[in-house]
């Protein structure tokens, strides 16, 4: 519907929370747990976007299709609600394969910083069922990152 069938190619999902149009990042959504709520924030560059010293960034409008941000909001507020009530139904499932469709391919090469700050260089190799990560490493072992910033090599 926003996006022309060239550029709807070119995006892919990176764990967890970045949106990619090749490898320039369009949007984002961060997650927080209060208690039994959880507060869902999105960051898309729907006419602008930032210039950023340590990773390529783009917009819808760049990218050749202008939205319109109320149209937008309108389309994400009914597809969130379609994709709460589906889970609430199915559970995890349904958005984990949906999520893997869209993804990088596995065997991507990935290197995750760890909330400790250590730095993991892997392949990419799914989702568990809760969703975290499986990064396959160089030694042929499979590790489960449930936190880290990701970057692709």
């Amino acid at each position: 519907m926003f996006v022309e069938a060239a550029v709807a190619t070119s995006l892919a999902l990176k764990w967890p929370n970045d949106l990619l149009a090749g490898a320039a990042k369009l949007s984002g959504i961060l997650l927080e747990r209060t208690g039994d709520a959880v507060v869902i924030g999105f960051g898309v560059n729907l006419a602008h976007h930032p210039d950023l010293p340590d990773r390529p960034t783009t917009s819808l409008a760049a990218l050749g299709a202008p939205v319109d941000p109320a149209a937008f909001l309108e389309v994400l507020g009914e597809t969130m609600a379609r994709w709460r009530d589906r889970w609430r139904v199915d559970g995890i499932e349904p958005a984990r394969r949906r999520w893997l469709e869209r993804a990088h391919p596995v065997g991507t090469a990935l290197t995750a910083r760890l909330p400790d700050a250590t730095m993991v260089d892997g392949l990419f190799d799914g989702l568990d069922a809760q969703g975290a990560l499986l990064l396959r490493l160089a030694g042929g072992e499979r590790r489960v990152i449930h936190a880290a910033d990701i970057f692709l090599i």
